[in-house]
């Protein structure tokens, strides 16, 4: 694992959640140069299609195409991700690690519990990160990041903010295209929601982010405390 101070963390409770989340964002700040590793809390060992490794194999091809710097997994139980204290030190130890400024987690408001008990994980791992005598097994020093926002997984919720992925949504795409085992359906698979269309759905729901903020395509997020604008409210705000 890289040790310094990151620009981006990025969770999610499955390969996959993260891409379909903020696939684009994740493109447009790696091409800035910016550092970003995701962190993946299961092996999504319960999958319908695909097995633990063949995931893994695709989860590192989607990385390498975002231009993301690592990706790690916790092995966290599949279907098991509830508020444990083990499992809340355990994230803990990875954002000390990593020293990022941002953190990003999936929005609570989903369909699958899975995404919706991972951000909660997050959230107590973002605060208890912070505090110099929350203790972990590796006796890493408190890191408080400047802020955690929120992806969307499934569904189309009002976001804080977006951010425009026009130039680099064909590289979402194709991160997507990756997980053959998920998004496409094969005759000894098992038909699921992703099996059907479902890209076509994140990009039909980037399209309509993009039409709310008058671009062809955006990623809404959530922020998990009040946004301030550097910039005088009739000029453009960054």
């Amino acid at each position: 694992m890289i040790n310094k101070a990151i620009d981006i963390l990025a969770f999610g409770a499955h390969a996959d959640d993260i891409e379909i989340g903020m696939g684009g964002t994740v493109a447009k700040y790696a091409s800035e140069g910016k550092s970003i590793v995701f962190c993946d809390l299961t092996q999504a060992e319960l999958s319908s299609n695909g097995t633990v490794e063949l995931r893994k194999q695709e989860a590192f091809e989607s990385a390498n195409l975002l231009g993301v710097k690592e990706r790690i997994n916790l092995q966290l139980p599949d279907r098991g991700l509830f508020l444990l204290d083990s499992y809340i030190r355990k994230i803990t130890s990875v954002i000390r690690y990593y020293r990022p400024k941002v953190i990003f987690a999936p929005y609570e408001v989903d369909r699958h519990p899975d995404h919706g008990n991972c951000s909660k994980l997050i959230q107590e791992a973002f605060f208890s990160a912070g505090i110099r005598k929350y203790e972990t097994e590796d006796s890493l020093q408190q890191h408080k990041s400047k802020a955690l926002y929120f992806y969307m997984i499934n569904g189309f919720h009002h976001p804080d903010f977006c951010v425009d992925i026009s130039q680099h949504f064909q590289t979402k795409i194709k991160s997507l295209q990756s997980y053959k085992s998920q998004f496409v359906f094969e005759s000894n698979g098992v038909e699921t929601p992703l099996t059907n269309g479902y890209i076509e759905t994140v990009e039909g729901r980037d399209r309509m982010m993009g039409k709310e903020v008058s671009v062809p395509f955006a990623e809404g997020f959530i922020s998990s405390k009040p946004l301030i604008l550097n910039k005088d409210l009739l000029g453009d705000v960054q």
